[in-house]
């Protein structure tokens, strides 16, 4: 299996630079909003200073200048309090804009994967890196906005306002920054590996939650739920433990530049309180030294927390870039027909396939199947049966060979409209949330309910659905609660009656139906498929007894070929597959 690279924190913010590209304008007018609400907020401590420098003793107090000092701090206020807003504002539709984009690319991509990529990973650890990772990221990113292009331009306007006050004291604010900045950039780059790894973690548990809370009948049926809990507290033990190394590390940030920060205060402190008692600096001044190293320090705080945040921010963009980055399946050419007036003349010319390179399954497959005519295809589990059906809807190419349909090979039709072409029944069912109606005509308006009511009867599912609370409006969900197998497999059925389709699939389209209603279908699927190329793969052999041609396959060949009667006569497997379910006991 092929391994995929890790993306770097580098690639990563490469490629959110990519999604932050067209709301460049909102990204320019946050940082423009942030300078402004940082100007004002240093522009107060300048104003204290001075109204401090007002007040030189008793009986001395200028109250003109002070109240001119207040209105101008008054109006200061005002106007940052509205870029903060407006700040805020860009920030949020940033942040938002981008995770519904990444969100859309990342569903778009999941439509067009192959389905190879969908059976061979997890549906929980793919809805998790959609859901969950985004989510995350999202958190991640908001906080950056919020509080890193602060805290930069706090930290570098706070430096330039005290070099204009006193050079020396600021030169050594300076000297003692990168301390701060080595201890939070050291602990950063040692906390992304461990969120990307609690980040992988938590797909693997979502994936476990959601296949247990799936099959829980299966679970509870097999007294399952020990070995269940088994496996969920092994995984959750080690997202407890990932998670626990991730945080600790990187909460060392804050304490740490807690201390150098207050090394920095108490050396303003010291170095100015001696420059004011040798003249050097007024009351006021010291006060707004004084001010600034607080202010200059707390951005240092949050953006060690910012980094954190961002740190799994990345290692949760680092995923769902991933699913984005996957091969998708290969499109279809620029010349492709689109499939019309089908005949059904299907041909199978020496194909071969396999899911797994080096792993033999289906070789030099051979057949001609002519327009009307039915096609049964039985053998043991394993044998390449529903795998003919995958190639047939093109669901998986041919590594070899060709199929053709009405003389095209498919490969060269558009597959939207060759699926068109093809009414398919599975042993497993699949309903929406959503009406009855819309899980019959899957949201195709141009039925009317005398057309939707006709076929589910022929499907014998309207004897239920009128007995439903409202009908065909009544609202059900994707697990079909309330509804039995039969039920739900009835309703699939309704759907390629409606439909009626120019081939027919049908894999054990009646394994969940009681004998008696199947035979009423097969009497409705027999009507169906006059004049229709009909393919079916059933185990129950009395279903298939009528079928023009019947395929015996093993081990991804066709061992016996012929009608009914004529595989009878021959006394070979297909004799002994019949006689095993129907010999008397």
């Amino acid at each position: 299996m092929e391994t995929k690279k890790t993306m770097t924190q580098k690639e990563t913010a490469v490629r959110l630079w990519n999604y932050l590209k067209p709301h460049s304008f909102f990204v320019i007018l946050s940082l423009v909003m942030a300078a402004v609400t940082v100007a004002g907020t240093l522009y107060l401590p300048i104003l204290m200073g001075d109204a401090i420098d007002c007040i030189i003793g008793k009986g001395q107090v200028d109250f003109a200048a002070i109240r001119r000092i207040l209105l101008f701090g008054v109006a200061a206020a005002i106007v940052t309090g509205v870029a903060q807003w407006i700040m805020n504002i860009c920030n949020n539709r940033i942040t938002f804009h981008v995770t519904r984009d990444i969100r859309n690319r990342a569903i778009e991509k999941i439509e067009i994967l192959p389905l190879k990529y969908v059976d061979g990973h997890s549906y929980g650890d793919v809805v998790s890196r959609v859901i969950a990772d985004v989510d995350q990221f999202a958190d991640g990113l908001l906080m950056g906005f919020t509080q890193f292009f602060t805290g930069v331009i706090t930290i570098l306007g706070t430096l330039g306002f005290m070099f204009s006050i006193h050079p020396w004291i600021a030169l050594l604010v300076v000297c003692l920054t990168p301390i701060s900045l080595f201890v939070a950039r050291f602990i950063a780059s040692h906390t992304y590996s461990m969120f990307r790894l609690q980040s992988e973690t938590r797909g693997q548990e979502t994936a476990l939650v959601e296949e247990m809370v799936e099959g829980q009948k299966v679970v509870k049926a097999f007294a399952y739920e020990n070995t269940a809990q088994e496996r969920f507290d092994e995984i959750n033990g080690r997202l407890q433990d990932c998670s626990l190394q991730a945080t600790f590390y990187s909460s060392l940030t804050n304490p740490c530049t807690r201390f150098v920060n207050s090394l920095v205060y108490a050396s303003v402190a010291l170095s100015g309180a001696l420059t004011a008692l040798s003249g050097g600096l007024s009351v006021g001044q010291l006060t707004v030294l004084l001010s600034y190293a607080n202010q200059y320090t707390k951005p240092f705080n949050e953006i060690s927390g910012v980094v954190t945040e961002l740190q799994n921010a990345f290692a949760c963009a680092a995923r769902i870039f991933e699913l984005i980055d996957e091969t998708p399946q290969t499109p279809d050419p620029e010349d492709a027909e689109i499939l019309s007036d089908v005949e059904g003349n299907v041909t199978l010319s020496h194909v071969k396939f396999s899911y797994q390179p080096g792993k033999k399954l289906i070789e030099d497959f051979n057949l001609q199947v002519s327009q009307g005519q039915r096609v049964a295809i039985v053998g043991p589990t394993g044998c390449g049966k529903t795998t003919i059906i995958n190639l047939l809807m093109r669901f998986y190419d041919v590594n070899d060979g060709s199929i053709q349909v009405d003389g095209t090979d498919i490969r060269h039709i558009t597959r939207k409209s060759l699926r068109s072409s093809y009414g398919m029944v599975l042993q497993d069912t699949w309903l929406k949330t959503g009406t009855v109606r819309e899980n019959i005509t899957l949201g195709n308006e141009g039925y009317t309910d005398e057309q939707i009511i006709q076929a589910a009867k022929e499907a014998h599912s309207y004897s239920f659905i009128k007995k439903m609370p409202k009908g065909l409006d009544t609202w059900i969900t994707e697990d079909g609660a309330g509804m039995s197998q039969g039920q739900k497999q009835l309703l699939c059925i309704t759907r390629v009656m409606l439909h009626v389709p120019a081939m027919l699939i049908l894999d054990e389209a009646t394994s969940s139906i009681d004998t008696r209603t199947e035979q009423k279908i097969q009497n409705a699927f027999a009507k169906l498929m006059e004049g229709r190329t009909s393919f079916i793969v059933a185990h129950r052999l009395s279903t298939i007894q009528n079928a023009d041609i019947i395929l015996v396959m093993k081990d991804g060949r066709i061992i016996e070929q012929g009608n009914h009667e004529d595989l009878l006569a021959r006394n070979g497997f297909y004799a002994q597959l019949y006689n095993s379910q129907f010999a008397s006991v």
